[in-house]
């Protein structure tokens, strides 16, 4: 301790940085110099989850005397709501001294909070309270329809990341200005208004990196997003989720992922995406020929729409930048489309195919129903591809036909991976039909991933 003690005030808040906040507050018990040294860590992570399973660390003024130190199981906050009394403490914790806090600059600052009895006011107290240190990163989950965002938070100039979560009402204020602001997610947030998210990313002038889970049993009208800086969107449309359309101008995205289950009557309007690098695509919705036009540029695909693959052929796109793809070949898929993909791909180095898990393919028609061989071998099997992953393979005769049809074919293939699900590889025979089968590689490797020893 007494070497402790001689280092500088700097120093021992750096070594707290590198311990959990509620061990941080635990050590203004140790001595006078102590008592308020946590007061400046510029960042704070406080809430109710599996990872604050220490809350009574946080309370210790609540007490005359210390309170002994909760850990491991002995308190679990994770699963269930806390008690009355303990989330009424932590919120005195917080009213107390947060007002008190130090540090100039709150780096980040993170809420978790899983009970609906904090009060909408003193959670608007707090996050104001950390806007006014200069707040650079703020994390908040709320499992509550309350709006708790202060009006302040939405002005703040230092802000460059800010993530929401949980079921809080998201409502923007007529006056918005976000200039640093890069990273926004939200998640099962709710809108006040239809525009109240087009108003809040049209104030983020620098914002690049954008994630929007929308709620289920929620709904948007039509949602914008038009935000020229922007280049990472993933947007997550549940089915249940009322949507009338969505539009989205983003020129200079490099990252798309477009998750949508919402198979109700909506349009859909994507500009063309010259930058884009890496799409994955999981989409419910029949007409998608605007998202199939504005992804012809990626390096990298992930499909798990066979509506995706047949607009791409009915519309004549090529994809002839494509270095890696990944097909879902469980829903709807037959095998002549994964080849049309194929010869689509010209310049193709990688290709990965995977199947759902075996409990769940009852829910969903068989794919490859019907198997014909190519009448002209694609360009990238005789250029280009070198590596074929077959993910949950099952060997079926239509799975096996098309393993080994690229066998035979790709001429630089280096490497073939067959992963089983627990259970498909029941007979020998059929691993031995796909080793003892011609390739038109000779350094093709031919591997196998089994839940058992062979």
């Amino acid at each position: 301790m007494d070497r402790i003690s001689g280092l500088s005030d700097e120093l021992l808040v750096k070594i707290l940085l590198l311990v959990p906040t509620k061990v941080a507050v635990s050590t203004s018990i140790l001595s006078k110099r102590w008592e308020y040294l946590w007061m400046w860590l510029p960042k704070l992570d406080y809430g109710q989850g599996r990872s604050h399973q220490g809350l009574k660390l946080y309370l210790y003024y609540e007490s005359l005397t210390p309170v002994k130190i909760v850990s491991g199981s002995a308190t679990d906050y994770g699963h269930s709501y806390c008690s009355e009394p303990e989330s009424s403490r932590l919120r005195r914790f917080l009213d107390h001294n947060l007002p008190l806090h130090r540090a100039p600059v709150i780096e980040s600052f993170r809420l978790e909070l899983v009970s609906s009895r904090f009060k909408r006011t003193s959670i608007k107290m707090w996050v104001a309270i950390a806007v006014s240190h200069c707040l650079r990163e703020m994390k908040i989950l709320y499992e509550s329809k309350l709006n708790i965002l202060p009006s302040n938070l939405f002005t703040c100039k230092s802000l460059v990341i800010l993530k929401l979560a949980g079921g809080m009402l998201l409502n923007v204020p007529r006056m918005v200005s976000l200039p640093s602001l890069k990273t926004l997610k939200l998640q099962r947030v709710k809108y006040f208004k239809g525009k109240t998210l087009q108003r809040l990313l049209s104030n983020c002038p620098v914002l690049e990196d954008l994630v929007l889970d929308l709620p289920k049993g929620e709904s948007t009208g039509k949602l914008t997003v038009v935000v020229p800086s922007l280049q990472r969107l993933s947007l997550d449309i549940p089915s249940a989720h009322d949507i009338v359309g969505y539009v989205i101008k983003t020129p200079d995205l490099k990252y798309f992922k477009l998750v949508d289950d919402n198979d109700k009557s909506h349009y859909c309007l994507i500009e063309h995406m010259p930058n884009l690098s890496e799409a994955h695509l999981d989409v419910a919705l029949p007409d998608i020929k605007s998202i199939i036009g504005s992804i012809t540029s990626v390096r990298r695909l992930a499909i798990c729409s066979a509506y995706c693959v047949q607009a791409m052929f009915d519309e004549g796109f090529v994809l002839n930048q494509l270095e890696h793809l990944k097909v879902c070949v469980c829903r709807d898929h037959s095998s002549n489309q994964i080849f049309r993909l194929l010869k689509s791909s010209t310049i193709l180095q990688e290709l990965n195919l995977f199947s759902m898990e075996v409990s769940l393919l009852d829910h969903f028609p068989q794919f490859m129903d019907n198997w014909n061989e190519p009448s002209t071998v694609p360009e990238c099997l005789l250029s280009s591809l070198q590596s074929l992953n077959w993910s949950l393979y099952g060997g079926e005769p239509q799975e096996r036909d098309i393993v080994i049809y690229i066998l035979e074919h790709a001429v630089h293939l280096k490497t073939a991976t067959i992963e089983s699900s627990e259970g498909q590889f029941s007979k020998f025979e059929m691993l031995q039909e796909l080793a003892l089968s011609s390739r038109a590689s000779t350094t093709c490797k031919l591997m196998f991933e089994c839940p058992f020893e062979l």
